[in-house]
């Protein structure tokens, strides 16, 4: 399925095909203005999201890094999956961004990039 190329946010999964593939690009790395748009989200709160830094979706080569796709892709595999279950993809995101992680002492995932200067974040 392709998006429309007027808004993203209104991007629904074809129930035919697996929810990620509405974001893989020609050359099958994961769009991240695609996905970034669809979530109404800024790249930089985008690469927060999937614990990585704010800056590292404005550069292509960082966002086509090998570490940067498959946290991408985690992410949506997990939010494509939970969606019906949360009541959409919006709420899918919303659920995601707010599960703590063990490996981060319970931190959530909007916080895990959030250290205040002066402190380690740990």
């Amino acid at each position: 399925m392709e998006p429309s190329a007027d808004s993203g946010r209104h991007l629904k999964p074809d129930p035919g095909t697996p929810f990620i593939s509405a974001f893989i690009d020609e050359g099958g790395q994961v769009a991240v203005q695609r996905v970034a748009d669809s979530f109404g989200m800024s790249k930089g709160q985008l690469a927060e999201t999937v614990g990585l830094g704010r800056e590292t979706f404005h550069k292509t080569a960082r966002a086509n890094a090998a570490k940067a796709q498959t946290r991408l892709r985690e992410m949506l595999e997990i939010v494509g999956r939970v969606s019906a279950w949360a009541g959409g993809k919006d709420q899918a995101m919303a659920w995601y961004r707010g599960q703590p992680i063990a490996a981060f002492g319970d931190r959530h995932r909007r916080g895990v990039g959030e250290v205040r200067p002066g402190h380690r974040g740990t």
